[in-house]
């Protein structure tokens, strides 16, 4: 269960990337995270109103506001980093932290993958770092887009961390990622109304009609970035975490394929081996 839930975390998040990267092209990035995370909130408060998850609040719902904090500025981070470098180099990078900070809490927890899943592992993380085809020719990403994209991955990998120790069953899952992405939202909203404060564009050039237009495709980005954290979540809850989060942030091979078939960016063949090497660790993990 755990690697097929892991691999439709894979899934979700790239296409969820790939989609807000591609908005962040046409309005400001806050503006972009805030309204597609204030829709997802419609969606997951209807969800717990019907399934009457307010039973299940207690403490471990402040791991879902921790999450909730942390997860707008990872996301902005990564957003911007997105529109300023090639999604196929930033969507890798951004995938590191999170490997590494759920792979550090699995260990530590006593985690201690086997053999093959220990290959799997090492396989998968290096099929990660090569798909972003780090210093290999090609013109280099500029230093603001690698700061966004490693902000962005400490980020996801603690938001990946903090939200499978916020509920323990189905329904209390459901009341964790509606206050996780209420906390989104208050936090995005007050950043927004400072960056408006400070001059800074809200609305892209066109006004409310590019965001009335983009509506179908923001609450697909939030949905899907919702739909992915819950999956994760079930993912490390019936699995070893350090395989959970392996499996789960191979969505960079999502987002480049998406990409190459959308945009006809090129990836490098060092990038094309990272992606096959990917696909072996998954193989390995998920036979281990």
């Amino acid at each position: 269960m755990t690697p097929v839930f892991a691999l439709a975390t894979s899934l979700m998040w790239g296409l969820a990337d790939f989609g807000g990267g591609l908005l962040t092209r046409r309005m400001p990035a806050l503006t972009v995270v805030l309204v597609s995370q204030l829709l997802a909130v419609g969606a997951l408060g209807a969800v717990v109103v019907a399934t009457g998850g307010w039973s299940e609040a207690g403490p471990q719902l402040w791991y879902a506001v921790a999450a909730g904090v942390v997860g707008p500025a990872a996301m902005l981070a990564f957003y911007k980093a997105l529109a300023l470098g090639p999604m196929g180099v930033v969507s890798p990078l951004g995938a590191l932290g999170g490997v590494a900070v759920p792979l550090g809490v699995g260990l530590v927890l006593g985690e201690r993958p086997g053999i093959l899943q220990f290959a799997g592992i090492a396989v998968a993380v290096a099929g990660v770092v090569l798909a972003s085809g780090p210093g290999l020719g090609g013109a280099p990403v500029q230093r603001q887009t690698l700061v966004l994209t490693l902000v962005a991955a400490f980020g996801f990998g603690s938001v990946m961390a903090l939200i499978s120790e916020a509920s323990h069953n189905v329904t209390g899952l459901f009341l964790a990622l509606f206050v996780q992405r209420l906390c989104n939202v208050v936090v995005g909203a007050g950043s927004l109304y400072v960056s408006a404060r400070r001059g800074a564009a809200v609305l892209p050039p066109e006004g409310w009609g590019t965001v009335r237009s983009a509506l179908p495709a923001l609450a697909f980005v939030g949905l899907a970035d919702v739909a992915a954290n819950g999956t994760y979540s079930v993912a490390a809850h019936n699995g070893p975490v350090t395989v959970a989060a392996v499996l789960a942030s191979l969505y960079p091979v999502v987002t480049a394929l998406a990409a190459r078939g959308v945009l006809r960016e090129k990836l490098r063949a060092v990038q094309a081996a990272g992606a096959g090497l990917a696909l072996v660790g998954t193989v390995l993990l998920a036979t281990g």
